[in-house]
């Protein structure tokens, strides 16, 4: 099955059912449809190939891997995507088993069936060394920056994943937002359910700007629901500077002023606490009135 006009070679979806396990997966997505074998293999080591056996589907990145009769493949094939070049993270610590990075605005935490080659996950695993596999272990909005981990095995990515669900490890976050924020309690604690589910947000405030149109609020979160600080800090009126969701981004000219900026955990690997921190050069500041 194709999903393209006739003629369109920049979006295609084609699923393919193989028959001759002889033939090589580049081989049977050309056949299928019409694309250069070099575009095709572009598509693989972008994350936008995969081959589904049995039960378990997974991404194919190499050309050279040998197929079964009734495996099939499938191509997710966007030229814009696939053309897409990823904002560079900074690796602030390898521990072996995980390393934290400083993912910027713009990096994906992870993939889609059009391709991965914009996440962090899939950047430590082209970059690292020693090279090693990598696993997405929490997200981050994409319109987000800040600290992010990415363990590096199945077995590490669910141990931290353990801390994450029972709420061992710490998270704050730096918001530079709309409006005075000294008219809310300090501290603030907000338990307003998102989408149905309980979620938690406790917000203190830093500083304000010198005529009260900005002010900057540490946040700490207890649930971890899609947007969750972005939408709290709406519904109090003091949306996030730079938010196209929930608030005037667009007006606002910046990207999301809305930072990741600590990470405190009982490290899985040396059995010790750990405390990660930007540094303050990667800050949300009120900056001048």
């Amino acid at each position: 099955m194709t999903d393209a006009k006739p003629g369109d070679n920049d979006h295609i979806e084609t699923h393919v059912l193989v028959d001759s396990p002889e033939a090589s997966p580049t081989e049977l997505l050309q056949q299928a449809t019409g694309l250069a074998k070099q575009r095709i293999k572009f598509a693989m080591t972008q994350g936008a190939v995969w081959v589904t056996r049995g039960r378990n589907t997974q991404r194919l990145r190499r050309v050279t891997r040998s197929l079964q009769k009734g495996d099939e493949l499938h191509l997710y094939y966007d030229a814009k995507i696939l053309a897409s070049v990823p904002a560079e993270p900074e690796l602030l610590a390898d521990v072996g088993g995980y390393s934290v990075w400083r993912k910027p605005y713009g990096l994906r935490s992870q993939g889609s069936k059009w391709g991965d080659h914009c996440t962090v996950v899939r950047w430590a695993e082209r970059h690292l060394q020693p090279e090693r596999p990598a696993f997405t272990v929490h997200r981050l909005d994409r319109a987000a920056n800040g600290l992010i981990l990415v363990a590096h095995s199945r077995s590490m990515a669910a141990a931290l994943a353990e801390l994450f669900r029972t709420r061992a490890i710490e998270k704050r976050y730096l918001a530079l937002v709309a409006g005075d924020f000294s008219t809310q309690p300090n501290p603030l604690r907000v338990e307003t359910p998102i989408d149905g589910k309980n979620a938690v947000s406790e917000f203190s405030l830093q500083h304000v700007s010198v005529g009260g149109e900005r002010s900057l609020v540490e946040v700490s979160i207890e649930t971890g629901r899609k947007h969750q600080v972005r939408r709290h800090l709406a519904e109090l009126g003091h949306p996030v500077i730079g938010d196209r969701r929930y608030g005037a981004g667009e007006d606002d000219g910046v990207d999301l002023q809305l930072t990741a900026c600590l990470l405190a955990l009982q490290c899985p690997v040396n059995d010790r606490p750990v405390e990660y921190r930007l540094d303050a050069k990667w800050l949300p500041t009120i900056g001048p009135d």
